[in-house]
């Protein structure tokens, strides 16, 4: 029996309310996603990094009518339930960021993140909104998550580690704002010191995610668990990591003309079965 966007919604925030944390991988296209599901993973979240490579761009170059596509293949590819990476919103505006909200839900998601970078005709820049304007953003884009038809958890992001910024004071600022502006779960990728995951934690009484696979990060998900983390994803990091794999085989293949890497390959029985 197909399981409800509904009921993917209240799994997908029942998994935020337990004692430890929970993995959510990033599969990049409908192929990785069934995967995903069959090795037991819970829920997934999109990767817009991984899906623009896979299709032979730069992160952050897809526009928003691209990312929905993607976005709605995965929902669409197993039971399991979705959030998404819809970037800054793929427009400043308030209500822009709503409609992105809603086009999301649309595409059978129950949940998403929301940047508080500025983007220009560029792609991403180096700067943050405003404060009081990237709380409006997080307003509007909650007041659109209420109207979906099912529980829809929204993610709020702080980018200042992204940036080249390591304000701590300033990013626990903001999560903060975005914690009171409605968000459901607080992020701010980049970090990569106990101390300050643990500061972060410690300053919201909502979940609060981290990403893993970023230099920095060795901690498992048990000492995260420990400091209070209740969602770890993984970003780009499995597409980075098959890609990796792909580019070794391909460098042997052409410097040392032998084929060893094919040892490493799933066998292809077992791989045809799994779909």
């Amino acid at each position: 029996m197909m399981v409800t966007q509904k009921e993917k919604g209240r799994v997908f925030r029942a998994l935020h309310e337990t004692d430890e944390a929970f993995i959510i991988p990033n599969p990049w296209d409908i192929g990785t996603a069934k995967l995903l599901q069959s090795v037991g993973f819970k829920a997934l979240a999109t990767t817009g990094a991984g899906y623009a490579f896979s299709i032979g761009q730069q992160d952050g170059t897809l526009g928003r009518n691209e990312m929905l596509t993607y976005v709605r293949d995965i929902a669409s590819a197993t039971d399991l339930p979705v959030s998404a990476d819809l970037e800054s919103g793929f427009g400043d505006e308030p209500d822009f960021v709503a409609q992105t909200i809603e086009l999301g839900w649309r595409a059978g998601l129950v949940g998403a993140s929301i940047e508080d970078i500025i983007v220009d005709n560029k792609g991403r820049s180096s700067k943050l909104h405003e404060l009081d304007f990237a709380v409006e953003r997080i307003k509007a884009a909650v007041a659109a998550a209420r109207k979906a038809p099912c529980m829809f958890t929204l993610t709020a992001r702080c980018e200042n580690y992204l940036i080249g910024n390591p304000d701590l004071k300033d990013t626990i600022k903001r999560l903060q704002a975005y914690q009171n502006a409605g968000a459901d779960v607080l992020y701010a990728p980049g970090v990569t010191q106990q101390s300050e995951i643990e500061a972060i934690v410690k300053s919201l009484d909502k979940p609060v995610n981290v990403v893993v696979g970023l230099k920095g990060i060795p901690m498992s998900r048990d000492e995260l668990s420990s400091l209070g983390v209740k969602r770890i994803s993984l970003g780009s990091t499995l597409s980075r990591t098959a890609l990796g794999a792909f580019l070794k085989a391909t460098d042997e293949i052409l410097n040392q003309g032998t084929f060893g890497f094919s040892e490493q390959a799933v066998e292809y029985s077992k791989i045809n079965s799994m779909f």
